[in-house]
């Protein structure tokens, strides 16, 4: 399980940064230690252990967001793990803030990280918990949006967010993806 962001004090209240803040969360819950690796694991922390009774890999880039596909095949090749057994979380535009959803495969709607993780990978068929951001207001560019800190608004229900994409995290590796779905998407 990968968590997306940007290196550094000056991104980590960025929006294009909730990947990473919740493979924190997870690394919490599970007391996993996260340590810059060596050899091929050079470009990202990572840490193992156990999570919702499964043996995981957590693992964070130390690349910014565009270059974040080699450090995953870095790990995935380190851990003798396939791109189907991936899982990576990120920021996510086309989701209203607060909401999370979950999914495998299809396109990176315009988001680098996920692009740069198709490249290195050779597929896009990799599991996805997509942590609603929101879209820019009025005619603000995308890429300027998710390079900002979160709104004071925003930072009053991040550590919810945080605690609910955690959870969904939790709720797919323990239950799989069409379960998770059902437990953790809106009714409607």
């Amino acid at each position: 399980m990968v968590g997306l962001g940007n290196p550094g004090p000056a991104y980590a209240g960025n929006r294009h940064n909730v990947g990473a803040m919740v493979l924190g969360e997870l690394a919490r819950r599970a007391g996993i230690r996260l340590t810059a690796g060596k050899g091929a694991r050079a470009r990202a922390l990572a840490g193992e252990g156990r999570l919702a009774g499964r043996r995981v890999v957590l693992g964070q880039p130390l690349t910014y967001m565009n270059e974040s596909g080699g450090p995953v095949r870095g790990l995935l090749d380190y851990h003798k793990l396939s791109p189907e057994q991936l899982v990576v979380v990120h920021d996510e535009l086309d989701i209203p803030f607060g909401a999370v959803r979950l999914k495998r495969g299809g396109g990176e709607g315009g988001h680098n990280g996920l692009r740069s993780i198709t490249r290195s990978t050779g597929t896009k068929d990799y599991l996805r918990v997509r942590v609603g951001i929101g879209r820019p207001p009025g005619r603000q560019d995308p890429a300027d949006f998710v390079l900002k800190d979160f709104s004071g608004a925003e930072r009053k229900e991040l550590d919810l967010l945080l605690v609910d994409a955690a959870d969904a995290a939790e709720a797919l590796l323990a239950a799989g993806l069409e379960a998770a779905q059902n437990q953790v998407h809106p009714r409607s």
